[in-house]
């Protein structure tokens, strides 16, 4: 029986089997697809949370919540167990100051002391801050957030509900330039949120599983702010690439039957988009294969 995720897996066995051997900007190497889509109906409750291996989705979770408060610091993530982003402020420190200091070393000076933290655990303006706090030539900050929900609201009809992370000016003080980069919704005349996310640089066997969690998560806090139901979450990728230190591991994937995606509910309605927390987030029928570990490029 073919299942949503069966789209995910043709994804990665095209890229295994025909993929263009690279030299990328790691220096791991890839194979690389150049024009991917997914598209999973999400209005049944559904979620393309991947079943091939456990994703931990409470961490995709926590990562979506903490791009919501603008924030641009690891210390915030570390608080909260998550760890994904501390490797881009650990090669900076260990090229600059000590290139011996374990990665536990570090995160724990991250969280406690606060004065390191801001030197060290800084990533730059990434997502929350062009999310959050795009900075206008005209001195104002403007949050695209914010005006996603007023259009969601008030002008549901518009071609234009839409935000991004692709600050020219500002892309050189990233730790990162965003990989998922353009959000944009729609909604249908029976009341319908659809979402699509273009990711210009998508890594297929660890950040894609997260990127879907994440846009979808998103998705459904916007639909139950505007009081929208779900409809459709599509997913766009440019350059698609499994790295090169990926390769059994998509092997083994692939090996792997399929299971009934789990479901998503969100508990309550807080009062706006930055009320919520990971407690609001309910996943029910998630019964992954098991996890399938694999290095960050970096």
């Amino acid at each position: 029986m073919t299942t949503p995720e069966h789209q995910y897996l043709a994804m990665l066995a095209r890229i295994l089997e025909r993929g263009d051997p690279r030299v990328d900007r790691t220096g791991v190497g890839t194979l690389s697809s150049f024009g991917e889509l997914a598209r999973f109906d999400l209005s049944g409750g559904q979620v393309p949370i991947l079943t091939t291996k456990r994703v931990y989705w409470k961490t995709a979770v926590k990562e979506m919540l903490w791009f919501l408060t603008g924030g641009t610091n690891i210390r915030e993530l570390l608080l909260a167990n998550v760890r994904i982003w501390t490797d881009w402020p650990l090669q900076r420190y260990r090229q600059q100051v000590d290139a011996s200091i374990t990665q536990a070393d570090f995160e724990q000076r991250v969280v406690e002391d606060e004065a390191f933290a801001r030197q060290w655990g800084e990533l730059g303006p990434v997502y929350g801050k062009q999310w959050r706090r795009w900075l206008g030539n005209d001195g104002r900050e403007h949050d695209q957030i914010a005006a996603v929900l007023d259009a969601l609201k008030n002008n549901p009809a518009s071609r234009r509900i839409l935000f991004h992370g692709w600050n020219v000016p500002e892309i050189g003080g990233m730790a990162l330039p965003p990989c998922h980069l353009l959000y944009q919704y729609h909604v249908s005349s029976d009341g319908r949120l659809s979402g699509i996310l273009y990711q210009r640089s998508a890594d297929v066997l660890l950040g894609v599983p997260f990127n879907f969690v994440g846009a979808v998560a998103l998705q459904a806090m916007l639909a139950q702010q505007a009081g929208l139901a779900l409809g459709e979450f599509v997913w766009m990728g440019g350059d698609v690439h499994l790295y090169n230190n990926h390769v059994d591991q998509a092997r083994e994937q692939l090996s792997r039957e399929p299971r009934a995606l789990p479901t998503l509910r969100l508990l309550r309605k807080p009062d706006s988009i930055d009320g919520y927390r990971i407690e609001d987030f309910d996943v029910q029928g998630y019964e992954p294969h098991a996890p399938i570990k694999a290095d960050v490029a970096v």
